[in-house]
């Protein structure tokens, strides 16, 4: 396959090691998993669509390669179609290794879809623990081995340094989006229970302040450029179950419940003084 040998290539040169290194162990097998996801979708009071179930199989493995490599690897699969060549999905595998006593760590990760083998996605993650520096790097290449190194396309590239001041946390994270031509930079302070996050591009700035309030609230007034707000309240319903409401002023009510495997989504567009036209999105995700 040519997404494994592009794998292979990947995994050797973070390993720096040649064919005669030491022996792997076994890999550690998992059972495969089966998840099935359903939605519908009711605007103004009418079924108007309806997903339909999409069960995957998803199976992975990990096997831990020379020179401290740990490698993972998976496949999702439909278990819906009855067409051998439809039934793979996608294929992905990750190469980590960490250096110098755990301080710099390394990653690359390729993604295939099988449907369509023309090119191969990755993503590169790098760090330096001890000056809190963290790259990522995602874009795509030619799925061909002779290709792959010549013809790599970077579409999206970050930075996060961390800084730590007084017990306070803080964060710069200057984005490039090569694709859009577009450049942010993601500034948070993390203080106790008060969190500011400040998004800035040349075009557009915001201000984010959310405010923990106990254990299971939490608010999050948002306020833009051109002066327009928006306020979050976050709350925790117990065993992972969580419900989040935005109010966004002349525009709209946004909510999202996660129930478990269940999330529901509900816009409510404001006109003027009404709110008509809701619109409900029902999903469910299942993993046997």
């Amino acid at each position: 396959m040519k997404l494994i040998k592009l794998l292979s290539a990947a995994s050797l040169s973070i390993a720096g090691v040649s064919a005669g290194g030491p022996s792997a162990p076994p890999a550690a097998s998992t059972r495969p998993q089966l998840s099935v996801r359903t939605g519908i979708t009711i605007r103004d009071g009418n079924f108007t669509d309806f997903d339909g179930l999409e069960p995957t199989i998803t199976w992975e493995n990990s096997q831990q390669l020379p020179n401290e490599v740990d490698f993972r690897y998976g496949i999702d699969l439909s278990a819906r179609t009855t067409n051998l060549a439809s039934l793979p999905r996608r294929i992905w595998g990750r190469a980590s290794r960490r250096f110098a006593a755990d301080r710099y760590s390394l990653s690359t990760r390729l993604d295939m879809d099988v449907q369509r083998m023309d090119r191969v996605d990755f993503q590169i993650d790098a760090a330096d623990e001890d000056n809190d520096l963290k790259l990522t790097m995602f874009g795509s290449a030619a799925a061909s081995l002779k290709r792959f190194a010549t013809s790599p396309r970077v579409s999206h590239v970050e930075f996060t340094k961390g800084f730590d001041n007084d017990g306070n946390r803080v964060t710069i994270n200057p984005r490039y989006n090569v694709n859009y031509d577009h450049m942010d930079v993601v500034m948070t302070y993390d203080a106790d229970d008060t969190l500011i996050t400040v998004t800035a591009s040349q075009d557009d700035q915001e201000v984010t302040i959310s405010q923990q309030l106990n254990d299971d609230n939490m608010l999050s007034p948002t306020i833009s450029r051109d002066g327009s707000l928006s306020l979050a309240w976050d709350r925790k319903l117990g065993d992972h179950n969580s419900v989040r409401t935005t109010l966004n002023p002349n525009r709209s009510v946004e909510v999202e419940w996660k129930d478990e495997a269940w999330t529901a989504n509900v816009n409510f567009p404001m006109e003027e003084d009404s709110m008509k036209g809701a619109t409900v999105h029902i999903k469910r995700d299942v993993r046997f």
